[in-house]
């Protein structure tokens, strides 16, 4: 089963400038580029609501639980020795503990601690980017290289050993970025897993201002979809399948790729478009405004002799008034 093929196909956009300064429709018109982007907008119409609902038979079967513990505790023996290896690299190399410990949401809304080995500097006063790229991060010695091959994801076979997560199913969220409950364990791989496997370096490319909504309302929203089309046909093989992908690191980032490009065109065509209108909406209010430079008409002129004594009359006879009330007192 291919990851590209549970999302929405979406169109080529390989011609589409992404170096930071996004450009689109070039020669094309606006007709164009409004049929371009109502074209993509189905896509983020609807994996924006999709939750995980149906289990295929295999998914919710006691046979998965089987196959998580059988493969855990077959290549135990073989990873210890690499857990101790990566523990001292990271204790050696930087200050800290060796694992990070987070909260992540479980199935059906329970909570757990994750395990994974640390790759970051050890903070304990500041704040770090709730979304993680590749440029954000203040990475350990070692750590870059453990989060490229996926090394730090190895602690959690001890939570796949206590129940809380299963070999491949949707990853663990955390509570801010969990929309809906999950029928199922969280997995340690799975399809949205190997779309996104180069997460963090794709998002280096979204400028910063715009990283968090992209997040949330492009990444996440797909994950949701892959993850949900998965769980409702997965089989032993598919299993099978993504745990071989991941181990040999077959990643499939096409995907990711045509969501940051489709985004990026939608983006750039919207800022576009609310450029043209601020433009004609200046140029109707200049259009509406008086014109001060307007001549005045020689009949304003003829009359303007005969107001200014008019004018006069009043005042004089407004002054003539005061006096006879000052006098009459």
């Amino acid at each position: 089963m291919e990851v590209n093929s549970l999302l929405t196909a979406v169109p080529d956009t390989g011609a589409w400038d992404l170096s930071g300064h996004h450009s689109i429709g070039r020669g094309a018109d606006g007709m164009e580029g409004r049929k371009a982007v109502r074209n993509l907008a189905p896509m983020f119409r609807l994996s924006r609501n999709t939750r995980i609902s149906r289990l295929s038979p295999w998914s919710r079967s006691s046979a998965k639980r089987f196959f998580d513990l059988a493969c855990v505790l077959l290549v135990l023996p073989l990873v210890v020795p690499i857990l101790l290896v990566i523990a001292a690299a990271v204790r050696l190399t930087s200050f800290g503990p060796v694992l990070f410990l987070q909260e992540r949401m479980g199935r059906h809304g329970q909570t757990f601690t994750i395990l994974k080995f640390r790759t970051l500097t050890h903070l304990t006063d500041k704040a770090r980017h709730a979304v993680t790229t590749t440029s954000n991060q203040q990475f350990t010695l070692v750590g870059r290289f453990l989060r490229q091959w996926k090394l730090d994801e190895l602690p959690q076979l001890l939570n796949v050993l206590w129940g809380d997560m299963s070999l491949v199913g949707p990853r663990p969220k955390m509570p801010e970025h969990m929309l809906h409950e999950i029928p199922c364990r969280p997995g340690i791989t799975g399809a949205a897993t190997i779309a996104f496997a180069r997460e963090a370096a794709v998002l280096s490319r979204v400028p910063e201002e715009h990283l968090e909504s992209y997040y949330h309302s492009v990444v996440l929203p797909a994950k949701r979809h892959l993850d949900a089309e998965y769980m409702a046909r997965a089989t032993f093989f598919s299993d099978f399948k993504l745990l071989v992908d991941s181990v040999l690191r077959r990643w499939d980032i096409d995907a990711m790729k045509s969501l940051l490009d489709t985004w990026a065109f939608e983006t750039e065509y919207k800022m576009q478009s609310a450029r043209s209108s601020a433009v004609a909406f200046a140029s109707t209010r200049l259009t509406k405004s008086p014109n001060v430079d307007k001549p005045i008409s020689a009949k304003r002129i003829t009359a303007f002799p005969q107001i200014q004594a008019a004018n006069g009359n009043q005042a004089r006879e407004h002054h003539v008034h005061l006096d006879s009330a000052v006098s009459a007192r």
